[in-house]
């Protein structure tokens, strides 16, 4: 068990370049959890202490706005989650709920900062890894609110067009 996690981990982009050694101190304190379907790994505005690695199962990612459940993506085996607010200790920006029944590894924050005193070069693999994964997500967030943005605009001079030679 413990070698397929350490080979899941090193197929993630968040420990790419990560030595072996590393990931089995990380792994040997890790928690192994599971979620049944339709349960809440966290929920939007929860305290952060862990990250999570899916081994096995579907998550999705949803955001609550104006009291709407909103969908933002799917999680499956090898996805990790949970790490923007483990880096940034605030609460967490979304809900993560398993759609079917899930087991993740689950890392607490305190052993994630912990690699640091064990290694510090390979602590410092992590924290670039994961700045490379998070700046990835925001530009897709950035590409798809440039792609809203224009197919609003798009639509409001669809609409205003009419109004340019009405007498």
């Amino acid at each position: 068990m413990f070698t397929s996690r350490i080979e899941l981990l090193q197929c993630m982009p968040i420990f790419a370049g990560v030595r072996e050694d590393t990931l089995q101190w990380l792994l040997g304190k890790a928690q192994e959890c599971h979620i049944s379907e339709g349960d809440y790994f966290f929920r939007q505005a929860d305290e952060a202490m862990y990250m999570y690695v899916l081994e096995s199962g579907q998550a999705t990612v949803r955001k609550t706005w104006n009291e709407h459940e909103l969908q933002l993506g799917t999680l499956s085996a090898g996805d990790c989650f949970g790490e923007m607010a483990v880096i940034d200790m605030s609460a967490r920006s979304a809900s993560v709920r398993a759609e079917t029944d899930c087991i993740a590894i689950e890392i607490s924050s305190i052993n994630l900062h912990g690699i640091c005193e064990y290694d510090a070069g390979q602590f410092a693999i992590i924290q670039m890894n994961i700045n490379r994964e998070l700046s990835r997500r925001l530009r897709m967030s950035d590409e798809k609110l440039m792609r809203v943005a224009v197919h609003e605009s798009a639509l409001e001079d669809e609409l205003a067009w009419p109004k340019l030679f009405s007498v």
